[in-house]
């Protein structure tokens, strides 16, 4: 029998009224395990409130650092966001920021244990830890998150490593940012790799998503189902309620493919098993 266990994950929990909604008719209705939740996001506090009447989903910690909103007022935090307590949205410019700016780093960590209170603050057990654009493997942020993670009762971290062989058969548009962006995250992620030697923490061997943002559609996910060799792998997913999408998700199109009846048969007759962080085997 096919022991691979595979977390089908929906980031974003908590931005919208129809991100939440896709969420629980995702999780009661078809395939997903578990959801990181924005805690800054504007429907926040609706997610938590679902998620406390659905004990069967695993929550998480999606951790905003970039192209969002902050938890603590701009007058504490005034290097990091601007008056209206928003991130900027290029990750480059917040990448070099978090990198040569003294001050930026030491008001950071100020606001990724502030997102991290607000979420343990909520009762909900800490599934895992991931990033709003991945910008919680930033080395920086890295380091940051890593203890406060494991002191907050987090029991796996993503570490952003998708298949680009794969990705790239099913869809060949846009190669070289593919690529760069693959390679960049291969070496970040082999970093943050060797820190969680130390630590309690689990991750999974494989990340599906990074290259399909927005766009899990259900003949790639029935390809990424079928070819999969890895012991464990994270699936995650951008869905919504809404038919107006984004490019890189929230899509209407992921919550179609949560849904869908082919993508349930395809765990079944491969028997993957559905899990998520809290039962996820040791990794690494």
């Amino acid at each position: 029998m096919d022991a691979r266990k595979i977390i089908i994950n929906a980031d974003d929990f908590g931005r919208s009224a129809a991100v939440n909604a896709a969420v629980l008719r995702a999780h009661r209705e078809g395939v997903l395990t578990s959801a990181s939740l924005m805690v800054t996001g504007e429907a926040w506090e609706e997610a938590v409130a679902l998620a406390r009447s659905t004990p069967t989903l695993a929550v998480g910690l999606h951790l905003v650092v970039g192209n969002g909103w902050a938890v603590l007022p701009h007058r504490e935090i005034p290097h990091l966001v601007d008056s209206n307590g928003r991130f900027p949205d290029d990750p480059l410019r917040i990448g070099l920021d978090y990198w040569f700016n003294r001050a930026t780093r030491v008001e950071l960590a100020r606001e990724v244990e502030a997102q991290l209170g607000r979420f343990v603050a909520t009762g909900l057990p800490l599934s895992h830890v991931d990033g709003h654009m991945h910008l919680h493997v930033h080395p920086v942020v890295f380091e940051l998150l890593l203890p406060l993670a494991e002191a907050y009762g987090a029991r796996g971290v993503r570490l952003p490593r998708d298949d680009l062989r794969l990705a790239l058969g099913y869809d060949h548009r846009q190669i070289m940012a593919k690529a760069a962006l693959s390679i960049a995250l291969g070496v970040i992620c082999g970093w943050c790799q060797t820190r969680l030697g130390a630590t309690c923490l689990t991750t999974a061997h494989r990340v599906y998503g990074v290259l399909q943002s927005g766009q899990m559609c259900e003949p790639y996910v029935m390809q990424v189902l079928r070819r999969l060799q890895e012991p464990s792998a994270e699936l995650y997913f951008h869905p919504t309620t809404s038919a107006q999408g984004e490019a890189l998700g929230p899509s209407r199109g992921d919550l179609d493919t949560l849904l869908s009846p082919a993508v349930q048969q395809v765990i079944v007759d491969r028997s993957l098993r559905l899990s998520t962080y809290a039962t996820l085997e040791e990794a690494r």
